[in-house]
């Protein structure tokens, strides 16, 4: 997995216990862009509120106000739908029903599994991610086709429509010759004009890697 997609995503994290927070938060810091961290789920939905989150990660039983509750409030009086993920521990399965009615995206048994919770997040956010970039594309393709138009913009929108969840493209010039209907001379010449602007790297033979940061960088 390519846990590089979770670099500017922003978690809050709402945990009680001081140790399991610092020692969580410290290894989410490795993949995310910022942990915001809060105490209980009071302080968590003042963040929530206040703050652009983009997945939150809460225990269930705190002072003050409990994850359920919590993620309730942000849900059904603020309209807020934040993706999130609960920490558990079997003495709380009495409130597993209540996170199941608000359609919890994850949960992670206590102790926590570092391993499990990263797979969790990556699984939760890949598609919201991939998303937000294919839009960045839509919007870059649509602002290059006034500079390169033709079929080499169709052949463009080729490699963006058939890229993996690692933004990687897997293709030959004869399958885009055939599919988008341009001569190979063409599709070379492409090829080489995004190798050359940085939008596309080359890893190997018909294997190709969309760089999409600067693809955004092309469209300021």
């Amino acid at each position: 997995m390519d846990f590089s997609s979770l670099g500017d995503c922003v978690i809050l994290y709402v945990e009680d216990e001081k140790s399991v927070q610092n020692q969580t938060k410290m290894i989410l810091d490795d993949f995310v862009k910022e942990v915001v961290v809060a105490n209980d789920g009071k302080e968590g939905l003042e963040i929530a509120l206040s703050k652009d989150i983009d997945l939150i990660i809460t225990d269930i039983i705190m002072p003050n106000m409990n994850g359920i509750e919590m993620l309730k409030k942000l849900k059904f009086e603020y309209k807020k739908e934040i993706p999130s993920i609960i920490t558990t521990a079997f003495a709380e399965s009495e409130y597993l029903l209540d996170a199941i009615k608000l359609r919890v995206e994850g949960f992670i048994m206590k102790p926590i599994n570092v391993r499990e919770l990263i797979d969790t997040i990556y699984r939760i956010m890949l598609p919201i991610v991939q998303k937000k970039e294919l839009e960045d594309c839509s919007f870059i393709v649509e602002g290059l086709a006034a500079l390169i138009g033709g079929k080499k913009i169709e052949i463009l929108r080729y490699i963006m429509n058939n890229l993996n969840e690692e933004n990687i493209f897997h293709g030959s010039y004869q399958e885009i010759m055939d599919n988008v209907g341009v001569s190979k001379p063409t599709v070379v010449g492409m090829f080489k004009q995004l190798i050359q602007a940085g939008i596309l790297e080359k890893l190997k033979n018909k294997i190709y890697k969309l760089k999409n940061k600067q693809l955004i960088g092309v469209s300021k």
